[in-house]
């Protein structure tokens, strides 16, 4: 596999993208996704700049936006990880899926976790104002070039204090763990599919620092993290480059 092959984007429709997607494949898939993110640490890459929030601003509370939530497992387990350090979130999880929702909620009330679910389509509506913190997860990939400003521009436009967006990057060692990963940590046929198909999505660092220029994010942090993933980090009318 040769990195000439990962050298440009390649964007082809995701099983999970489906929106006639049968109701048991989709669930399964929301399961795998999450083993998926457990394992390379989705919360822990957002958790440490939340908790450096709440230091900052010296408070005990933070409410948080996450914008195409999907299954809800990101917000769950970063919540988990605020009530074990005496932080209170008061989280919203917005996606356009019925179906995600509808699991995500399930999903939240099993493990005890107050967080709010809602549908919208966050490139068709403007994002609620009110939250500290808004952020996304392994959903910018998704997009068109466009799209992703577009949303970049939403998220920038409702944070009160910081923008955080966790996602692939595309690189060659990220398409190899796809693949294993994918077939290792579950049965899920449409994870085995949509893996791969998401990485060759992906955006690079230097991609995702025009991006965000381009949305108005002049003074982000775009840094990569372990596995094959970059976070993206905008507070509003901080200069800082380096977290």
């Amino acid at each position: 596999m040769s990195n000439r092959g990962i050298a440009q984007r390649v964007r082809v429709p995701e099983v999970m993208d489906d929106p006639n997607l049968d109701h048991r494949r989709h669930a399964g898939a929301l399961a795998g996704l999450a083993r998926l993110n457990a394992v390379s640490g989705s919360a822990r890459i957002l958790w440490s700049p939340i908790a450096r929030l709440a230091r900052e601003l010296r408070v005990d509370t933070l409410r948080v936006l996450d914008v195409a939530t999907g299954g809800g497992d990101v917000p769950r387990a970063v919540w988990r990880r605020a009530a074990r350090a005496g932080l209170r979130l008061e989280i919203r999880g917005l996606d356009a899926s019925p179906q995600a929702l509808d699991f995500a909620r399930d999903e939240a009330k099993a493990c005890g976790a107050p967080i709010e679910f809602a549908q919208q389509d966050a490139l068709a509506e403007e994002l609620p104002a009110g939250f500290d913190v808004v952020m996304s997860s392994l959903f910018l990939h998704h997009l068109g070039q466009g799209d992703a400003v577009r949303l970049l521009t939403k998220m920038r436009r409702a944070a009160g204090h910081l923008v955080l967006v966790n996602d692939l990057r595309r690189c060659r060692s990220g398409l190899l763990l796809a693949h294993a990963a994918a077939r290792l940590l579950t049965r899920s046929d449409v994870v085995h599919v949509d893996a791969p198909r998401s990485v060759r999505a992906a955006f690079t660092i230097e991609e995702m620092r025009r991006l965000s220029a381009e949305a108005g994010l002049h003074s982000a942090i775009v840094r990569p993290r372990w596995p094959c993933r970059f976070l993206l980090m905008w507070h509003p009318g901080d200069p800082r480059t380096d977290p």
